[in-house]
């Protein structure tokens, strides 16, 4: 399918005029419309500064800008689109005035032009049936910024037909961008998934498992996030992201894993919408938000015994880096007897060849929090997730009997990794386990009722939100097996609905297949001999 010629984008706002930019510079004669004639003009001043910038960093020459600036065009009537093949909608996020504009829209361009909106929270099903053929009316779901961000999601209606998905792949393939297929519902395939970020994050600060500013820096250090989910909500707008969570919520009908956070109500009741008013989660008056995060320790400095009990992995990552920090490193039975200097439990409570004992303790609050794992006993609990070569920080908990001695132990054995060390509250999967596997999950949900693919979901996690790694490779790389104690333990301890596993995750254990270590997970993998 050959690129349209001529794209039209209704609204010169920040994401229209970013579409219309993305068109021009990208061969595609662009005709910006907008009802308000200052906007149009203002829409239209700021693609030509951004095409100036660009020649000024050096990402376009000056007979490309040159070029792309003939390529467009004012539409200062919706009238002046007749001639687009399609017709991109980056209207305000409000359904009436969207179906208002595909109304108008059929009866004035070609039968053959395709109509697409780029609402990122409302149904294109219920948009499209506006128009006059809802078969040839899809998503398009730019990434704000959309000269930046590399992602396009496609986005299938009930009616959609095959023609024009195809035809808007192929603008979006025009303008460079890194498309995927999803299908309509709550949220569409990236936000959906990316839900329990924000989620989760909120629910840790409501149990005080963590203040915000400290799960915003595990995030960041333990799992290699841009910024922290805190963070993420303040430069959305606070306010933006309560409306979306409320769509989701009755969208779904109720659905208990989107349901909207207190926290976020009072937020924006109290005016603390994030960046744009100054304050939201943190204070945007003066200066830089935070400190920056400081490098991690050096490794090294390892000399005693520790012993290592389990199967999974993490327990393989941690021996990996122990023995390369200098720690003499056994398993239960290879212990014989040897006072260990610190025992690390990542057994998930399966009977284990040889008794833990004999040395202070930390246990893995995977399969549950520290209370649940060792009631009334002297141990401590931590908690970190794979790829362990590249996370800079590790999580600790303790507990009103935990011993001093393992305390300093856990301490002082993780330092030697060259990780940081945070205390945090007690829960399972503590605080990064506890967001990833969240996410995980509800990608797996997306995955298993056909909303998007396995690639495609990884690739709109990366591409579209900055994420340091797809969510279901990195699923395999901790162990679906993992995931789903920290998910299971979630919902022992609450009783919560919004911890059921996916079917999808769950039906994977069941079979084995458990991820990179087994050969096979959400993803296929060559087994080293």
């Amino acid at each position: 399918m050959e690129a349209p010629q001529t794209i039209g984008v209704v609204g010169a706002g920040t994401m229209g005029a970013g579409i219309a930019q993305l068109a021009c510079a990208g061969g595609t004669r662009a005709l910006l419309h907008d009802p308000v004639p200052a906007a149009l003009e203002r829409g239209l001043d700021s693609i030509r500064a951004q095409l100036r910038r660009g020649v000024e960093r050096g990402r376009l020459t000056e007979e490309q800008a040159s070029a792309a600036q003939d390529r467009l065009a004012a539409a200062p009537e919706l009238e002046d689109l007749a001639s687009a093949e399609l017709v991109i909608e980056a209207a305000p996020e409000q359904l009436e005035l969207k179906r208002e504009l595909f109304a108008q829209l059929s009866a004035i361009v070609d039968p053959g032009c395709v109509l697409a909106t780029n609402t990122s929270s409302l149904l294109v099903t219920e948009i499209a049936a506006a128009a006059d053929d809802p078969s040839r009316v899809v998503g398009m779901h730019f990434f704000n910024p959309a000269p930046v961000m590399a992602l396009l999601e496609i986005v299938a209606g009930e009616q959609s037909g095959e023609r024009a998905l195809a035809v808007a792949r192929a603008a979006g393939a025009a303008m460079g961008k890194r498309v995927i297929d999803a299908v309509d519902g709550p949220g569409f395939l990236v936000n959906r998934c990316n839900r329990p970020f924000g989620l989760e994050a909120l629910k840790l600060v409501a149990e005080q498992v963590a203040p915000l500013t400290e799960i915003d820096r595990i995030c960041r250090q333990g799992g290699g996030f841009r910024m922290g989910p805190f963070e993420l909500m303040d430069l959305v707008g606070v306010d933006v992201g309560l409306a979306v969570s409320r769509s989701f919520y009755e969208q779904s009908f109720g659905e208990p894993r989107w349901r909207p956070s207190p926290i976020t109500v009072r937020a924006v009741a109290a005016g603390r919408l994030g960046r744009k008013s100054g304050r939201g989660y943190y204070e945007y008056a003066e200066g830089a938000h935070r400190p920056p995060d400081p490098d991690p320790p050096a490794p090294g400095g390892g000399d005693g015994l520790v012993v290592i009990a389990g199967d999974s992995p993490l327990t393989m990552a941690l021996e990996d880096a122990a023995t390369a920090a200098g720690w003499q490193v056994a398993s239960p039975l290879e212990a014989d007897g040897e006072i260990p200097f610190l025992i690390l439990d990542l057994s998930a409570g399966e009977e284990t060849p040889a008794p833990l004992q004999g040395g202070p303790q930390a246990i893995c609050c995977d399969a549950g929090s520290l209370a649940a794992l060792d009631p009334g006993g002297a141990s401590v609990g931590f908690h970190a997730l794979p790829p362990l070569a590249e996370t800079g920080l590790v999580e600790l908990t303790r507990g009103p009997d935990s011993a001093p001695s393992a305390v300093a132990a856990a301490e002082r054995f993780f330092t030697t990794l060259g990780k940081h060390v945070v205390w945090v509250g007690d829960a399972p999967g503590l605080v990064l386990g506890r967001i990833v596997a969240q996410v995980i999950n509800e990608a797996a949900f997306a995955l298993g009722e056909g909303i998007g693919s396995a690639e495609d979901i990884d690739t709109g996690m990366v591409h579209g939100l900055n994420y340091p790694r797809g969510v279901l490779a990195w699923a395999d790389e901790i162990g679906l097996d993992h995931v789903l104690l920290v998910l299971d333990g979630l919902y022992e301890e609450h009783r919560e609905e919004r911890y059921r596993a996916a079917p999808a995750l769950r039906q994977l254990a069941w079979s084995a297949r458990t991820g990179r270590q087994t050969g096979e997970g959400f993803f296929r993998y060559t087994l080293q001999p």
